[in-house]
This record gives structure tokens, sequence and C-alpha cells, in this order.
């Protein structure tokens, strides 16, 4: 088998195990919480991309401004959000994680990726050094295709 068939096969398998891992740690712990998934996706929104306003959430999640409205009001009753004025649109309405939406998503954080903790201690040193090696050039490689 080629080299280049052989890693792309070996990436592939990971990736699917890691996704799949990740993505069902990832669904516990949202219920878990009690949100919703899409909610849940509003508040990781905002941690990675900053605040932003209403009609943001509704393009980025292809949803009625009501249902971004509806959506997003759940959460501020929740605690997870604040509203504040946008300083260059006094009509209008940021949104931002207010210090309970912020733990709450580094807690899922730290859960979603807990199984890796587990994951490495199976590894013996010498492999985890592989493994690491390869994941940084994987990384760099990422990085330097990234559009």
């Amino acid at each position: 088998m080629p080299k280049t068939l052989q890693i792309s096969q070996s990436l592939r398998a990971w990736m699917d195990a890691f996704m799949h891992r990740s993505m069902r740690e990832w669904g516990r712990f949202a219920k878990s919480t009690g949100l919703t998934m899409p909610q849940f996706s509003v508040l990781m929104q905002l941690h990675h991309k900053g605040p932003c306003g209403m009609s943001e959430i509704s393009e980025r999640f292809e949803v009625t401004p009501a249902a971004a409205s509806q959506l997003v009001e759940k959460l501020v009753q929740a605690g997870y959000l604040e509203r504040t004025e946008d300083p260059s649109d006094r009509r209008a309405k940021l949104l931002s994680l207010s210090p309970s939406g912020a733990r709450l998503i580094e807690q899922g954080i730290a859960e979603r990726y807990r199984w890796m903790d587990d994951l490495i201690k199976t590894l013996s040193p010498e492999e985890q050094a592989k493994v690491s090696e390869a994941l940084e050039i994987l990384t760099r490689a990422a990085q330097s295709v990234e559009t």
C-alpha cells in the first residue's frame, strides 16, 4: 500500500474515533445542563468568536430572527448570556457570555476532552512522545494549508 494512502487511512480512522468520542462527551455534557444543543452552540459561538448582535446569531445558525431571539432569551433568563448596548449602534444590543456562561463552557470543554487523559494513560512514554511529535507535525501542516 502506498505510504500516502496508508497515512490517509490512519488519519481518517483516528478522526472518526476522535470525533465520535468527542461529540458523544459533548452531547452528554450539554444534556446534563438541561440546555438544547442549539442553545449550547450559541454559547460556544460566543466563547470562540466573542460578543455579537442578534442578527449574527440568526445568520450563523440560519434561523429566523424570531427563532434566534427565543433561543437567546432563554439563555439570558438562565443567566448564561448578557445583553449590553452596542457602542456603535445604541439601538442594537450585543450578546456576550456572562461569568456563569463562561464557567459552563469551560466546564464543558474540560468534560469533552477528559477521555483523552484516560487514553494517554494507556500509552507508554515512548508512544506518547511519538504521538506528540506526529500531532505537532500535523498541526503545523494543517495551519499552513488553512484558508
